[in-house]
């Protein structure tokens, strides 16, 4: 659910009506975040390309301003692996990975996300996530999904990483077999079994620490980075420098574009975990207030030195799970990562490569969900196929056009494919739409329905009824004529539109009327009108200087009761000629 606040900057709403017995559940849900969000951000941040401890750089930051302006009381906003590939891809364009200038545009790129962000809550932009479908959403995760994993293989055998997109890194993957480390393999795989095994069967136990500790004591034990297995190497220890990004002007600028539509991507994810969870918990999330939140968090991570952030639904999913009740909990897990930067990070520099890449496999497999995929695939019938043909199953299309789109082209040339792709094909439906000729079914109870899917009622000839299943506008206008004039024939007196699945009209539709009704008065037909909807009589009374409509009528039933009492009526004042005979429907 979605409220709309007439104050979207209100500050600290989602602590509103704290209780005292909340404390004690929100700050074991902020251990609990905590010992998932450590490992998983240095592993995102590897994602985007710069140093691990980024990863921490930003989740400070990013956790106290969030808990300020934003709405959900359960949400975890820090790094992301979507996002993170976002960065990665977007960074690459303007500056040489590996070099600080690389480091330096990813701040910078943060910052520009969440000034948008701030703009966009500002003027009340909230709408901006349903741009992004649930079908395209799940093609571009699974697709990114894929492509996070492809580019973690290599750190996962011991092998140099290709460039390219997915199909090309796969192929010099395949490529380099040959060269892979066995005793990479053996860190790296037991590590990934380890997570997966322990999600499964001890879901409470914080998977990605223990296989991160574990990995970290094989390396001081055994000497593992003394036989050739890589460890992350030295990570800075205190606390970031704080400032805006060393970037010019036109720098800034050139992010922009890119910038919307990680803005976008982002919110959405993390709009969608903030109202999961809040209609669990009963209360309301304000999209506005949601962007603000989101656009602080980023700004206070580019300042940081951090990297771009949004809300996560599995560390949401643990903290909900956990007991939070407010975002305590996340200033606890805030509080808890500043103490990490200040005193452990030489822990994790002996951290092997293949157990982060194993942490970030595992936190992204279940991302590859081709259970839903098949789902939207299944989203078929076969009156729908008649309809509407191959784009009977547009969510499918879009869902796999975004996939394949993110795969070859990458992660927002991708997306922006698949919500186009989505369009065109919406378009496409709405103007071809089902023109329906109705039959009364006698019931009980007694109503009209299709008569493709119940053939064996009766026709009338004399008195067509029929149905537009979409709105009336100038792209399917023309079509919706023609459907209708096909349905009239010899003996036809009457056509009835039951108007009640058209839910709205522009000046063509309105004119398209007009001229139907002109065309049929020629041949001797009248048209009727039942259950048209306000706005469809607004627009058409005020389109057309004459009335278009020769009745209108409550209902399906008493159009064609009036068309049968005209009918007798016609008939009486017209008898007929000597020798000729009177049909009856």
């Amino acid at each position: 659910m979605a409220a709309t606040s007439a104050h979207p900057a209100r500050l600290f709403t989602s602590l509103g009506g704290y209780r005292r017995s909340w404390l004690r559940g929100d700050v074991v849900a902020g251990l609990t975040v905590w010992a998932v969000l450590v490992p998983e951000s240095l592993a995102y941040a590897t994602i985007a390309g710069v140093s691990p401890v980024v990863g921490l750089y930003a989740a400070v930051p990013a956790l106290l301003l969030y808990a300020v302006f934003g709405s959900s009381r359960q949400l975890v906003v820090a790094t992301m692996s979507g996002t993170a590939a976002l960065s990665a891809s977007v960074v690459a364009d303007a500056a040489t990975p590996g070099t600080e200038a690389f480091v330096v545009t990813t701040a910078a790129l943060a910052v520009v996300v969440g000034l948008l962000g701030i703009v966009a809550g500002l003027c009340r932009m909230g709408f901006l996530a349903s741009f992004i479908s649930e079908p395209v959403l799940k093609g571009f995760i699974v697709g990114l999904a894929l492509t996070i994993i492809i580019g973690q293989v290599p750190a996962l055998l011991g092998i140099d990483k290709p460039a390219g997109d997915f199909f090309e890194k796969l192929w010099g993957i395949l490529a380099e077999l040959s060269s892979v480390d066995g005793l990479t393999v053996l860190v790296g795989g037991s590590a990934l079994v380890a997570i997966l095994l322990l999600k499964r069967l001890l879901p409470l136990v914080p998977a990605s620490l223990v296989a991160v500790l574990a990995g970290i004591a094989a390396v001081a034990i055994f000497g593992l980075d003394d036989h050739g297995v890589a460890v992350v190497g030295s990570i800075e220890a205190g606390l970031p420098a704080v400032g805006l990004p060393d970037l010019g002007l036109r720098d800034y600028l050139d992010l922009v574009g890119p910038a919307a539509g990680v803005l976008l991507i982002g919110f959405a994810e993390g709009l969608g975990a903030a109202k999961t969870y809040a209609v669990r918990e009963g209360y309301e999330i304000d999209a506005n207030a949601e962007l603000i939140g989101m656009g602080t968090a980023n700004v206070g991570s580019g300042l940081a030195s951090g990297m771009i952030v949004n809300g996560s639904l599995s560390k949401t999913a643990v903290n909900g799970a956990a007991g939070a009740k407010s975002q305590v909990s996340g200033i606890t897990v805030a509080l808890l990562t500043l103490v990490t930067l200040l005193f452990l990070t030489g822990l994790f520099e002996q951290l092997p490569e293949a157990v982060l890449a194993a942490v970030v496999i595992a936190a992204v497999i279940e991302l590859v969900d081709i259970a839903s995929l098949r789902r939207l695939y299944g989203v078929w019938t076969g009156p729908l196929g008649r309809i509407y043909h191959v784009t009977a199953r547009v969510d499918f299309i879009a869902a796999v056009t975004t996939m394949v789109g993110v795969l070859v082209f990458d992660t927002l040339p991708g997306l922006f494919i698949g919500i186009a792709v989505s369009l065109l094909t919406l378009l496409y439906r709405s103007s071809r739409p089902h023109v329906a000729r109705l039959a009364r079914d006698p019931g009980p109870p007694p109503t009209w329905v299709d008569l493709a899917r119940r053939p064996e009622l009766a026709a009338d000839e004399e008195l067509v009824v029929v149905r537009v299943e979409a709105g009336l506008y100038f792209a399917n206008a023309d079509v919706v004529r023609d459907a209708i004039t096909g349905m009239v024939g010899p003996r036809t007196r009457t056509v009835v539109l039951d108007a009640e699945t058209v839910p709205t009209i522009d000046v063509s539709g309105a004119s398209m009327l007009a001229t139907l009704r002109t065309d049929l008065e020629r041949r001797g037909v009248a048209l009727l009108i039942a259950k048209s909807i306000g706005q469809v009589r607004d627009v058409v009374s005020a389109a057309e200087s004459v009335d278009v409509i020769a009745g209108r009528y409550p209902s399906v039933d008493a159009a064609v009761a009036a068309a049968r009492t005209a009918e007798t009526a016609q008939q009486h004042e017209d008898p007929p000629e000597p020798g000729e005979r009177k049909e009856r429907g």
